[in-house]
């Protein structure tokens, strides 16, 4: 477990990695949440606590030369606590690659883009990350739908 960010969560709140029993609960809220249901692998998941109950998490995806910052998930009842942008933030800091995310919700740009991502072109991203986004820009291009390219930009 990382202690190190623990201190910066509310009282009763832990931070860890996800464990293999977790996936039928993270499961469970991705498709009541509408998230991308690909790709979900426990091993990239952090996952926040309360009382021994998951309420938050979000993933790591690995892609060639880039890393996703996906399936950022937290409990309606939890909202509004800074538990997502914790998650982000550990998840930024455990990144290793140049970190990207897709935005389906125009009022999450702004969430985002105040934790440090940019709109990027589909043009612009990794070729990695244009293969498993395709369908999504596809989307955007033919029923207008909002779909938003991010990357998470360092502050200097």
């Amino acid at each position: 477990m990382d202690n190190t960010h623990n201190c910066l969560l509310p009282p009763g709140y832990i931070l860890r990695k996800a464990k293999p029993f977790d996936m039928w609960l993270i499961r469970l809220f991705i498709i009541r949440g509408r998230l991308d249901p690909s790709q979900l692998k426990w091993q990239q998941f952090w996952v926040v606590e309360h009382n021994g109950s998951l309420v938050a998490f979000g993933q790591l995806r690995n892609f060639e030369f880039a890393q996703e910052l996906g399936s950022l998930f937290v409990l309606p009842a939890y909202r509004n606590q800074g538990l997502g942008t914790f998650i982000i933030q550990h998840l930024i800091a455990q990144s290793t690659q140049p970190l990207y995310l897709k935005c389906l919700e125009h009022q999450l740009e702004f969430f985002y883009a105040q934790r440090g991502f940019l709109p990027i072109s589909y043009e612009k991203l990794p070729v990695s990350l244009k293969y498993k986004f395709r369908l999504s820009q596809l989307r955007k291009n033919l029923l207008k739908a909002f779909v938003l390219f991010m990357k998470y930009q360092a502050p200097i």
